[in-house]
């Protein structure tokens, strides 16, 4: 159960006409956000989330002033996304049939295995959620996941391990894998992960994932079989 926090929001107009919180922070500032609003709004802006369990100071803060810092990341066509249960908060990118909106933030592309791992990562927080603990695992378990997708007859096996290592530092860059302080290997995932990938985008994903695991899978006995089947050729 997450603790009880105490936040008094802020008069979003009146902060604005009132001058509270104008005080200047350097030449010719004409800002009307206090100096800890604005470190909450850089942040928010910075990426990819603020999470209150790793970002204990700015959770409230944010919290405090949600209104006004999303009325200026409106003025920039993006979205505050806030999970109070899940206590973390992102932007998105706002779109819209109605406006030819410029896009400030970029998605940045996914390469299959990227697609892959996420997908796993998803399932562990959902498994973990239903059991009521963190979602932890080690770097050798997703390796062992991701190897399960490698291409029949892969003849150079160092790209598909670079591939992997480079799916798993894309996640640790997006902050979607935290490290466990005083390990080297175990890493817990973001909660964030869960408004990133929805659940229908997991239902969706699972199934085919699934079965192109199960095609990898069959294809691999058959290749041992035929192995098998040429050794007992040779010892007769």
């Amino acid at each position: 159960m997450n603790s009880p926090i105490k936040i008094t929001t802020v008069d979003v107009a009146n902060l604005a006409t009132s001058g509270e919180g104008h005080e200047a922070l350097f030449t010719n500032d004409q800002g009307n956000l206090p100096l800890e609003a604005r470190r909450v709004l850089v942040q928010v802006l910075l990426g990819p989330a603020i999470d209150a369990r790793r970002q204990t100071k700015l959770w409230p803060i944010l919290l405090r002033y949600e209104s006004i810092i999303r009325s200026r990341l409106h003025e920039l066509f993006l979205e505050l996304v806030i999970d109070r249960d899940q206590e973390v908060a992102f932007t998105r990118q706002i779109l819209s049939d109605e406006l030819d909106v410029p896009v400030l933030l970029r998605r940045a592309p996914l390469t299959f295995l990227d697609s892959v791992l996420l997908l796993f990562l998803r399932q562990r927080l959902t498994q973990s959620d239903a059991q009521g603990e963190r979602a932890v695992l080690a770097i050798d378990e997703m390796v062992e996941h991701l190897t399960i997708f490698e291409c029949q007859g892969n003849v150079d096996r160092a790209k598909f391990e670079r591939q992997v290592d480079n799916a798993i530092e894309k996640a640790k860059r997006h902050s979607l894998l935290q490290k466990i302080r005083g390990s080297e290997d175990r890493y817990e995932v973001s909660p964030t992960l869960k408004l990133l990938f929805p659940a229908e985008e997991v239902q969706a994903l699972t199934g085919i994932y699934a079965n192109l695991a199960g095609t990898a899978s069959r294809a691999n006995s058959n290749d041992e079989e035929l192995l098998g089947g040429r050794d007992d050729e040779e010892d007769s």
